[in-house]
């Protein structure tokens, strides 16, 4: 009991951390630093972090082979790299709710990319549910509301999102081999220092030309929160929790984690919660609901028995 209670506390922060990063990322972005900058502090962090903890829990481990090392790159390139410019760069174009939600459909993509890299069924209720997420997601990206005068490049800020949210899941599927054979920190050290040379490139402009002495204390805390929590933190108890929480649990915090964000966005003031957008909401929920059901397991053909020769 106790530690079903760590994991529900570790799940709930988790998604609290992410939640509340699209409403917090918006009082950065663009005003006091642009988004490839903020990409760039979260990831050299980052790498500063997990080297140094690699260097003493994992010293001797290390990536191996041509095809490991191959895949330990293109996780960098997808799931660190391209991921967080994406992310990032969309957020700053559109609004915290519309955000969230396109950031639900990455289950959607792992079962699509588990179907086409490791063969796994697709089910008539799987497909259905792609098609009805897919239908909600197109919906938010084209959808012009009433908040067009502040976010004027909201629909390509919704297609960087949804394109973040497509190579996010595509890197989950690419990771899962890497994790499983080696130690979390060294896989976590090389993805995180291949995101570098891809991120580093697009914001150390950024990074060197903001004006810190008008960062006031808020501004500071955040960013401290978007490399310390966001990146670091949550990815602890995140890889914790998932040693113990089943995946019906893990689905329920999928759904909480907009929720969530909205509720932070509205209470915040950094954004308004239509009946258009509920809508939206609910057909990819539902579409990542009916593809998250596995498929019954195929009975085994029975094996008739051969008559005994003598």
């Amino acid at each position: 009991m106790r530690n079903s209670f760590r994991v529900h506390a570790a799940l709930l922060f988790v998604a609290l951390i992410y939640a509340a990063n699209y409403s917090l990322s918006k009082d950065v972005m663009p005003r006091y630093m642009g988004p490839f900058g903020v990409v760039t502090l979260r990831i050299l962090g980052a790498v500063l972090f997990f080297s140094i903890i690699k260097y003493f829990v994992a010293p001797q481990d290390r990536i191996l082979g041509r095809a490991d090392n191959l895949r330990s790159i293109l996780c960098g390139i997808c799931g660190i790299g391209v991921n967080q410019l994406l992310f990032f760069s969309g957020l700053n174009l559109t609004s915290p709710i519309s955000a969230s939600l396109l950031q639900t459909i990455a289950p959607i993509v792992v079962v699509i990319a588990s179907a086409m890299l490791l063969s796994e069924r697709i089910t008539v209720p799987r497909v259905l549910g792609i098609a009805v997420g897919v239908a909600g997601a197109g919906s938010l990206v084209l959808s012009r509301n009433v908040q067009a005068a502040v976010y004027p490049q909201a629909t390509l800020g919704n297609v960087f999102i949804l394109a973040n949210a497509t190579v996010f899941g595509l890197y989950l599927v690419l990771v899962q081999p890497l994790m499983r054979k080696y130690h979390a920190f060294t896989v976590l050290s090389r993805i995180f220092l291949v995101g570098a040379v891809i991120a580093v490139p697009f914001g150390w402009r950024e990074v060197f030309t903001a004006n810190y002495a008008s960062f006031p204390l808020y501004i500071w805390l955040e960013i401290g929160y978007m490399v310390v929590f966001l990146t670091i933190l949550a990815y602890l108890l995140n890889n914790w929790a998932l040693k113990y929480a089943s995946p019906a649990l893990l689905g329920v915090y999928i759904y909480l984690q907009p929720v969530l964000a909205v509720l932070i966005a509205v209470g915040l003031g950094k954004d308004h919660l239509t009946w258009g957008k509920a809508g939206q909401a609910v057909l990819i929920f539902l579409g990542v609901w009916l593809v998250s059901q596995k498929p019954k397991p195929v009975p085994a053909p029975e094996v008739p028995l051969m008559p005994v020769q003598d």
